[in-house]
């Protein structure tokens, strides 16, 4: 039977697709771009509240992983309905359940564009949950690094030493930057002291 990524072992994503950086490239929107409308043609805007482009591909200063992150506004009765699930499949999408950690809610995500194989696609990750989910303190992340180009430039270090560090080990790459987005997360809310934790897999 052939293996899908629902098989792959953590050794194995950490081997097919290794952490790889590029400059960013302007192209990127029009590629989120294309993507919103065909999610949109196919599931509706019943559905689909709000898409944003989010991760570091969405951060024009910086160099990022060639991936495009969208964040899927879903209403809350619809988090893991098996037809919505369902369409994103038939739109070539795997879909992965994230459980609840500290104080985030449990919510979906899927990939698309990885081959099992290793050979590369335009990847792209979908983190789908309702409104009043933290994730949505990414955005927030987004805008405040596009305004500040100096903290900006801080991440991109950050990233580029962590990819050095751990090409092949994608959890610990995550990991290393759960601080500095949890410090500009307080820097945007005004907080000394941070309580949240929202790092994921963005690019």
């Amino acid at each position: 039977m052939k293996k899908t990524l629902n098989d792959l072992t953590k050794e194995d994503w950490n081997t097919l697709f290794p952490i790889e950086l590029v400059d960013h490239n302007p192209e990127w929107k029009n590629i989120y771009e294309n993507e919103k409308q065909r999610i949109l043609d196919k599931v509706g805007k019943d559905k689909i509240l709000r898409t944003e482009h989010f991760g570091s591909s969405s951060i024009t200063s910086i160099k990022s992983k060639p991936y495009i992150d969208l964040m899927i506004e879903i209403p809350a009765n619809l988090l893991f309905d098996e037809k919505l699930i369902e369409q994103f499949t038939e739109l070539g999408y795997a879909h992965f359940k994230v459980p609840a950690r500290e104080n985030i809610a449990e919510y979906s995500t899927f990939g698309k564009g990885y081959n099992v194989d290793g050979t590369k696609e335009q990847i792209f990750h979908i983190h789908m949950c309702p409104k009043d989910n933290v994730m949505w303190k990414q955005i927030d992340f987004r805008d405040y690094l596009n305004a500040n180009d100096k903290r900006a430039k801080e991440y991109e270090d950050l990233k580029l030493e962590l990819a050095s560090k751990f090409k092949n080990d994608r959890g610990s790459y995550v990991l290393g930057k759960t601080d500095f987005v949890n410090e500009t997360l307080d820097i945007i809310s005004g907080k000394a002291s941070t309580q949240h934790d929202i790092c994921d897999h963005s690019s």
